[in-house]
């Protein structure tokens, strides 16, 4: 009797996540182009949820390099306050060219859990997380992400928790 295979590949976050024993929900969602061409998740699917989403930002830090900053899609990032809190006195965007040398992934599927595996980057947690008891974050492909607790991604991440939004 053959069991009838599962045609979704797991991505390497949910691998990652499950060697250390993490709890995770995956997640499809769908997406579209916006006017340049680049992926976007589309959250409306998600209503009164839509800030239990994460987007992954990379940023480069004039002493530090790159970093990244995780914050609810429904946010802007604080530069001052992510250059405060990783020891810089400037953080940028880093530019959408340099994205995908610099962390393996393109737009729209930076993952905070597949870049600290990679690349160690330091990864800085908006604290807004911290009073959820489950968020999503990319699980490093377009329109995929993982449900997890918020401690549990900052173990696996290393990450800080700190207030870096506007």
């Amino acid at each position: 009797m053959s069991k009838k295979k599962n045609n979704i590949e797991k991505t390497l976050v949910e691998k990652i996540l499950e060697r250390n024993n993490i709890s995770y929900r995956p997640a499809k969602f769908a997406t579209h182009e916006d006017s340049g061409g680049v992926a976007q998740m589309d959250t409306s699917i998600l209503n009164e949820n839509e800030h239990l989403v994460y987007k992954t930002l990379v940023c480069s830090g004039n002493k530090t390099g790159p970093l990244v900053g995780v914050i609810p899609v429904t946010e802007h990032l604080s530069m001052k306050k992510l250059a405060k809190n990783s020891g810089n006195k400037k953080c940028e965007l880093l530019p959408l060219k340099d994205l995908v040398k610099t962390t393996g992934y393109v737009h729209g599927a930076n993952t905070p859990i597949g870049i600290h595996f990679n690349h160690h980057f330091p990864i800085f947690l908006d604290s807004s997380m911290e009073k959820e008891t489950e968020i999503a974050v990319s699980s490093g492909k377009i329109g995929r992400s993982v449900f997890l607790n918020p401690n549990d991604l900052q173990k696996i991440t290393a990450g800080t928790f700190c207030d870096i939004l506007e």
